[in-house]
């Protein structure tokens, strides 16, 4: 038996197929939904959910929340995470732990294993943070499943036997993803994915606080607690009614406070929190090139979507009816528990194809971004290249992993480095084949191999050697295509540049020893002159057209060169 579980920001749930139907576990309130909230009392007293958030009103200093969005990253900047001295992956753990009782509660007998979900866009460090929380925790995760995906299980439940193309709009309370999919007789295969891990209602729980406490002056933390408390429940009531009064007595010791909030207020403050999911969508569909009208449905899940103004303003950007048929905060619970009962077997087997979601490569000779799997190839999936030695006699390799969408390597992101030893050659004669590996959670693996010892190096990439947060991310792929032109300027000069680096000492060569008719050195001696130029002005496509016009006026003489040096050798066996 597997477990399903969403790990969610906000709310965390678990599910099971039984008897060919997948449920949601309900605790002992009979709720199928528990917040993610984890209090941590003295003597390692903890208690998880419900209990949890009733406990934030006196204790708050003590209670976490929110702590996905720290997962897989180095440096944490949240004063409750940090006062409570545990790391993302033990509160995730203590989350997971309470999940797995409550299955283990309601089926009556242990359960070791589970599908859960991450954000399409957590990175590989922030997956395989995932899977230590749910390792800490007891279980063994089979597979690691995409939200928007699951989501898309989910809908699709229904329709296998349609052909359809569904863009999944996730926006939760500290995610958002965008996914296009493609389903078809039990085939889900993800066209294109797109989001921000650092975006979702927490940021409007964040907005509507600072409405609220302007001009208030300085609060103790527990008070700042209490107004971001009251700020999550006008955001929810506000879904529904046009305005929301705020009410807090004796905020201060001895006044109440009183203000009212209003849902055009809301919307004014959420146009520029909703545009940017609507960025990340419009780069997703164009990732899948597809159009809006290729789509047959938009379906939203994530309990931010039921906010009008975000209903209102997908339902513009993608010129449809949006499809709200899937609960949002159970949705992707659903899907997940679907994913665990086909690897089971306990349900009908559905095939599900993702993708992953940035161009990972290595650094070659010059800088250079070598793109080993570009971004949205279905996984699992593996990609090689062949490399060789940069220097004469190199005993060494280093192989820096990449991920990224620049051209150049110092642009992209290092998830890790690793030497290779290989044995001694002339420069360019020494092989060395390095393999990506993906596999279907979306964590990396890294094989290299020195071709004449055949030995080799595997490397699981499981942390970024860098702390990226999700800002970066959109800073990233945003850059990618407003400096898209400058950056293949730039590769071009370098490749070009490496190119002249090797051919001009032939030139030189061939001209001192006399491989070069007279009537040929003018003209050589002229591209020579221009390469020289070009290369100091720095502009990239003159210098490619000055290496090709060098590269041709010099085919004859390196044609008698190379006959030269036939004729030598064969002397040579003749004597012997």
């Amino acid at each position: 038996m597997i477990l399903g579980i969403d790990l969610g920001t906000t709310h965390s749930a678990v599910g099971v197929v039984d008897s060919g139907f997948p449920i949601l576990l309900a605790d002992e309130e009979g709720k199928r939904i528990i917040p993610s909230a984890v209090w941590y009392g003295d003597g390692g007293v903890v208690e998880v959910g419900r209990k949890a958030l009733r406990r934030r009103e006196t204790d708050p200093m003590r209670v976490v929340t929110s702590v996905k969005r720290w997962m897989g990253v180095g440096r944490i900047d949240d004063p409750v995470l940090n006062a409570v001295g545990k790391t993302p992956e033990e509160v995730s753990a203590d989350i997971l732990r309470e999940l797995k009782r409550i299955a283990e509660w309601r089926l009556e007998t242990e359960v070791k294993q589970a599908v859960v979900t991450v954000p399409a866009y957590f990175n590989d460090s922030q997956r395989a943070a995932t899977k230590r929380a749910a390792e800490l925790a007891g279980l063994e995760v089979v597979r690691i499943l995409n939200e928007p995906t699951a989501a898309a299980l989910a809908y699709g439940l229904d329709k296998m036997k349609e052909r359809s193309r569904v863009a999944v709009y996730d926006l939760g309370g500290g995610t958002f993803d965008l996914s296009i999919l493609e389903m078809q007789e039990g085939v889900f295969q993800v066209l294109a994915t797109h989001g921000d891990t650092r975006l979702g209602g927490d940021d409007v729980d964040q907005m509507i606080a600072c409405f609220l406490l302007e001009g208030l002056g300085e609060l103790s933390a527990e008070m700042q607690m209490r107004f971001l408390e009251e700020a999550e429940k006008a955001k929810r009531l506000l879904s529904e009614e046009e305005s929301y009064i705020v009410r807090i007595p004796f905020y201060d010791g001895s006044s109440s406070f009183e203000k009212t909030i209003t849902r055009n207020e809301l919307n004014v403050m959420t146009r520029e929190w909703i545009s940017k999911t609507l960025k990340c969508s419009q780069q997703a569909m164009l990732d899948s090139g597809l159009r809006n009208t290729d789509l047959d449905a938009v379906v939203l899940v994530g309990g931010s979507t039921r906010m009008p103004a975000v209903r209102t303003a997908v339902a513009e950007f993608f010129e449809k009816n949006v499809d709200v048929t899937q609960h949002p905060d159970e949705a992707i619970a659903l899907g997940a528990t679907i994913q665990a009962g086909v690897l089971s077997g306990a349900m009908s087997k559905m095939v599900l194809l993702d993708v992953t979601p940035l161009s990972l490569g290595i650094e070659t000779f010059g800088g250079l971004m070598n793109v080993l799997i570009p971004r949205n190839t279905t996984i699992p999936c593996k990609a090689g290249e062949m490399f060789t030695n940069a220097a004469d006699g190199q005993r060494k390799m280093r192989v820096r992993v990449l991920q990224g969408e620049r051209e150049m390597a110092r642009d992209n992101w290092e998830l890790g480095n690793f030497d290779v030893e290989m044995e001694s050659a002339p420069k360019g004669q020494a092989r060395v084949g390095v393999q990506f590996k993906i596999d279907a959670d979306g964590i990396l693996e890294v094989l290299a191999r020195d071709t004449a010892t055949g030995k080799d190096v595997v490397v699981k990439i499981e942390n970024s050697a860098v702390n990226v947060d999700d800002a970066a991310v959109e800073e990233m792929v945003g850059k990618s295509v407003e400096f898209a032109f400058e950056d293949m300027a730039e590769r071009i000069f370098t490749e070009a540049k490496m190119k002249a680096d090797e051919l001009l000492p032939a030139v030189e060569m061939i001209l001192e020893q006399g491989f070069v008719e007279d009537i040929e050195r003018a003209e050589i001696e002229v591209a020579v002159s221009k390469v020289k130029s070009t290369m100091a002005m720095g502009n990239a496509n003159a210098l490619k057209a000055a290496v090709k016009t060098l590269d041709e006026a010099t085919e004859a003489a390196a044609a008698r060169l190379v006959e030269r040096a036939m004729e030598e050798a064969l002397e040579r066996e003749m004597r012997i």
